[in-house]
């Protein structure tokens, strides 16, 4: 072979080689033309499927014109499209409006129609992930870029999650017709589950009827002094949230609606900044087993009380519950794991314990405390928006409570930023008066014993959850009862719920 032939073979196969971006325009022609003669094809294709997931622009615009005639209840055909695109630019060298016959004659059926969409949708994934990927590699080679290593990661995986869930690398401006379908799809789930909550449930009634539940994308701040039960109501609430989920998962898949191998239960993800990962499930099992925890801690136990243990370990073995107890997990830390654990494990439901062991990703030696929470409470609001699950962050509150003669929390008493109060869509404070009169107990002899006596059994285990901030509902004072021995809340007895207890 000789040099002139050689680079001849040479120059071919480098065009052989040359690759393009996936696409298949036979598929999208087969599609528009499905849909050209039988509008009745559009209900039979990808949810998720877009003008701009198809490759060719002149067929996005066809696509969206199709999509506008639907929307409006009008029939969109090769004849009431025609003088639409018959003044197109882009379609003049292809036939101008003739181009839509064409795309006709190339129909497939109906029942195949569902096959081509998920085959572009496919594609247009595919062409996202190599976007994303040359970002990635054009953004790590230029080194004249001030950035962290660490939030380039942070800013992939998060494209890379957004691609996962959506189809799409980042999210933008979308037709109101999306937004107005899933508020009416909201409000037919709402109708259909009347007298139950739509959100994630408390597990506590009255709390649930004046929440109606934990909404998604909802931030939810739960704040009160130390040993008022932050804690306590926080996994009691996780603990009922993730005991509902396994419960509606078994019984989809009864009714035939979920597959146990391929689909999960939505699950609950609780970041323990403060406590080790077994001293919250010691808490979490002295609740569901009904066992002091600190005969738990002792080992003080009969054999029936650790054979019950064993018994209620066993049951939350197969919860979807997940802990995490990281110490000093940065805000951007936070966010990654939880992504991951909605891809993993479908997470529905996280709880943060608590907001102020959060620490910032930012390392401004400038920032002071005030700006540090707000980039926290914005991070944990993003969280929700972006994984469209309720995010409940425990918060302290300030000393200022301790100084007034009520010590019923006020949103006032939020510590070391105003942001919680903005960012958070529902604030909620967490008090027990018992704690307080307890302090106060009078000597035996003293002559304001009785009374005090009397007020104590009136307001014995009371705890009141305070909602001082909600966004999209009313505000006002739930009464639940606190069992310190099984560090747990639980509903207020019927007969508990008499007039004079709250006077």
């Amino acid at each position: 072979m000789n040099a002139e032939a050689a680079l001849s073979l040479a120059i071919n196969k480098d065009e052989t080689e040359y690759r393009q971006a996936p696409h298949n325009l036979e598929a999208e022609q087969a599609l528009l033309g499905a849909i050209l003669v039988n509008n009745v094809a559009l209900n039979h294709i990808n949810d998720h499927l877009r003008p701009e997931h198809f490759y060719e622009p002149v067929h996005q615009r066809i696509y969206g014109t199709i999509q506008r005639f639907h929307d409006r209840g009008q029939i969109a055909n090769p004849v009431t499209l025609k003088h639409f695109f018959d003044q197109d630019q882009s379609l003049q060298d292809i036939g101008g409006g003739e181009y839509l016959a064409r795309l006709a004659g190339a129909a497939v059926s109906v029942i195949n129609v569902t096959d081509y969409s998920d085959l572009i949708y496919d594609l247009a994934v595919k062409r996202q992930l190599i976007s994303i990927g040359e970002e990635v590699v054009n953004t790590a080679y230029d080194l004249s870029e001030d950035e962290a290593a660490s939030t380039q990661i942070e800013r992939a995986e998060q494209q890379l999650f957004n691609l996962s869930s959506t189809g799409e690398g980042s999210t933008g401006f979308q037709p109101f017709r999306v937004s107005s379908g899933e508020a009416v799809m909201r409000a037919e789930r709402a109708i259909k589950r009347r007298g139950d909550v739509v959100g994630v449930s408390t597990g506590l009634t009255d709390l649930n009827r004046m929440l109606g539940g934990m909404q998604n994308s909802d931030l939810l701040i739960l704040a009160g002094r130390p040993s008022m039960g932050k804690t306590a109501l926080s996994t009691t609430i996780a603990y009922n949230a993730a005991r509902r989920f396994q419960h509606e998962f078994e019984d989809e898949i009864k009714r035939g609606e979920k597959h146990p191998e391929r689909d999960k239960p939505k699950s609950v993800g609780f970041f323990s900044l403060e406590m080790s990962a077994e001293q919250l499930a010691t808490r979490i099992l002295s609740a569901r087993a009904e066992i002091n925890s600190s005969g738990i801690l002792r080992g003080d136990l009969s054999n029936d009380q650790f054979s019950t243990l064993v018994q209620a370990s066993n049951e939350l073995a197969e919860m979807p519950f997940y802990i995490d107890d990281t110490p000093a997990l940065s805000i951007s830390a936070l966010r990654t794991r939880a992504r991951r654990l909605k891809r993993v494990s479908n997470l529905g439901f996280l709880v943060v314990d608590y907001l102020q062991l959060v620490r910032p990703s930012s390392s401004n030696s400038q920032s002071n405390r005030v700006q540090e929470v707000s980039e926290i409470t914005q991070g944990l609001k993003a969280i929700a928006k972006e994984l469209d699950i309720p995010v409940m962050a425990l918060s302290q509150l300030s000393r200022q409570v301790e100084q007034r003669e009520d010590k019923r929390p006020q949103l006032s008493d939020l510590r070391e930023s105003g942001s919680i109060e903005q960012d958070a869509d529902v604030v909620m404070f967490i008090f027990r008066e018992e704690y307080y009169l307890e302090r106060k107990k009078p000597h035996e002899d003293d002559p304001t014993y009785a009374d005090w006596q009397q007020k104590m059994e009136r307001i014995f285990r009371l705890a009141e959850v305070i909602i001082a901030k909600q966004r999209n509902g009313p505000i006002g004072t739930v009464f639940t009862q606190f069992i310190p021995d099984h560090t747990r809340f639980t509903d207020v007895a019927a007969d508990q719920k008499l007039p004079e207890v709250y006077e």
